[in-house]
């Protein structure tokens, strides 16, 4: 057995198998393993308690496997995924133009059109109201927007990690985009730089804007430009216009309920709108105010109370007279100052009492005679001896009839043009006190009657024109001449051509109100014709 151990036999692959085993495979019984030890072994049982630690030791190391195994890959596919997304940055980045030449573009201009006095009459330009300064409007308005719109806004760098992962969640939960993700300084870069497109190229484009404004710009400084800007529906752009448009007041003065109202409307300007959906609008409101509690910018009184008593919407924004009177000085402007690229105010020479007292006569005599007289529209100017317009009413109207009759629709005066047949025969050489008689007269297939019939024979020229006969401004007409009447009108003020006719003394020839009314100008000032403004 010695030799054996102490020689080594080399394996030889010759001759058949049982010689290759007897010759130097054998087992000998020295070498053999007694198999009752194992059953011995076998047979002895393991304390209690042993068994579970040994358990619990397999089950805790196959727990820490398959989370090392989950945590492994999850780290491989971070990595992977951020080579992937900067890739993509990368490539939709390169193709914008060079952060160097980047800029705020202009906000459209604003024209503010204001009375003789200051009082605002009315807001034209693409803006439709002025930009008001952030610590000027009132201080719930940016507490709302930022409640219910990026909660986190003053502590995020431009892009919220945690709301863009909430919103991935809720679209793949959901199976359809239902929520973007976007903070107020992408809302912002959006509106200021990109189109409304939902493409990839655009989301990353907004994102490389929104880490720009915010390396530009405050926290201040990028609310204020938003709430300057943004849509809130209904043609208003920004919030002084908003505030003009739904409540009739600046956004200065604008309450928590109205506020509410406001940044609830940013999500769906147009469906929210409280001129389309007073309900949904009030509703949304509501949910603005829950989360203004939330965040800690309203108390538990201040949120019942402005639950209890909603915000209560204007009359139409384009209810008022005024607007026909924004409009003409709209049309006129350009003539004056050219192209408009900055915010500019307007002084008007309106008095907005009286416009407000000419708006009222003439819904009162429509209400009281219109049916009588057929008629549903009306017209009225005011100008003083100056010149200056102090009121015009160009319809019933304006949200139903945007048309000026007032300046734009041409009508025959009637009886009202008959001071100029007397201006041109007094420039004749008839006067005040000379004499026609008042009868039935012919000319040609015309009779010119009285109104009513009635005549008074021999009568001063003053009395004629006193009483509006008919006859006697005939008479004057073909005295004179239709071409002189013509001409006499449109040195006082008409501009609108005239028909060369002896009716021409009864006003058949139609003009604006506007411009008889600047034609009378002359008659009330000695003679002296002002320019109308």
């Amino acid at each position: 057995m010695a030799n054996r151990r102490d020689s080594r036999i080399e394996p030889s692959f010759e001759g058949p198998p049982q010689a290759r085993s007897s010759a130097g495979l054998s087992v000998n019984e020295e070498d053999r393993v007694v198999p009752s030890n194992r059953k011995a072994s076998a047979k002895r049982k393991p304390a209690k308690g042993k068994s579970s630690r040994v358990k619990r030791g397999r089950s805790r190391r196959g727990l820490f496997g398959v989370l090392g195994r989950l945590f492994y890959w999850c780290f491989v596919l971070a990595i992977w995924g951020g080579i992937a997304v900067a890739g993509i940055v990368i490539y939709y980045g390169a193709k914008m133009p060079a952060a160097t030449t980047w800029s705020i573009p202009d906000r459209a201009p604003n024209i503010k059109i204001v009375s003789a006095d200051g009082q605002l009459l009315a807001n034209r330009g693409m803006s439709g109201g002025e930009a008001v300064g952030l610590h000027e409007m009132s201080p719930y308005i940016p507490e709302a927007v930022i409640a219910i719109e990026d909660r986190r806004f003053y502590s995020h760098f431009g892009i919220d990690p945690i709301g863009l992962s909430r919103a991935m969640v809720t679209n793949v939960l959901g199976g359809h985009f239902s929520q973007g993700g976007s903070t107020l300084t992408q809302q912002l870069a959006k509106n200021l730089f990109l189109t409304p497109d939902r493409t990839l190229e655009r989301k990353v484009q907004e994102v490389l804007l929104a880490l720009w404004l915010e390396h530009k710009h405050t926290k201040d400084q990028i609310l204020e430009m938003y709430l300057n800007r943004v849509y809130f529906g209904s043609g208003a752009y920004g919030v002084e216009a908003a505030s003009r448009r739904y409540f009739g007041k600046s956004a200065r003065d604008v309450t928590l309920s109205e506020a509410a109202l406001l940044a609830g409307l940013l999500k769906a300007p147009s469906r929210l709108s409280p001129a389309r959906d007073p309900k949904a609008a009030e509703e949304r409101s509501q949910l603005v105010l829950a989360a203004m509690r939330d965040e800690g910018k309203i108390s538990a009184k201040e949120l019942t109370s402005a639950m209890s008593a909603p915000a209560t919407r204007a009359p139409s924004y384009w209810t008022g007279s005024e607007n026909y009177v924004a409009d003409t000085i709209m049309e006129e402007l350009p003539d004056l100052i050219g192209d408009v690229r900055g915010d500019i105010v307007i002084d008007s020479t309106v008095d907005l009492n009286l416009q407000k007292l000419a708006e009222q006569s003439i819904r009162r005599l429509i209400d009281d005679s219109g049916k009588k007289l057929n008629v549903s529209q009306g017209a009225l100017v005011s100008i003083d001896d100056s010149g200056a317009v102090r009121a015009m009413v160009g319809g019933y109207d304006y949200s139903t009839s945007q048309f000026d009759r007032a300046s734009e629709a041409r009508r025959q005066p009637g009886s009202a043009f008959k001071p100029f047949v007397y201006m041109a025969a007094l420039e004749a050489g008839r006067t005040p006190d000379s004499i026609r008689n008042d009868a039935p007269i012919k000319i040609g297939n015309w009779t010119p009657d009285n109104y009513g019939g009635k005549y008074f024979g021999k009568v001063t020229l003053a009395t004629a024109l006193a009483k509006s006969l008919n006859s006697v401004a005939a008479q004057l007409t073909m005295e004179v001449g239709p071409n002189a009447v013509v001409e006499a009108a449109h040195r006082m003020g008409i501009q609108s051509d005239l028909t060369a006719n002896t009716s021409i003394a009864l006003g058949t020839s139609e003009v604006t109100p506007l411009e008889l009314t600047s034609a009378y100008v002359p008659f009330a000032n000695c003679g002296y014709k002002p320019d109308i403004h």
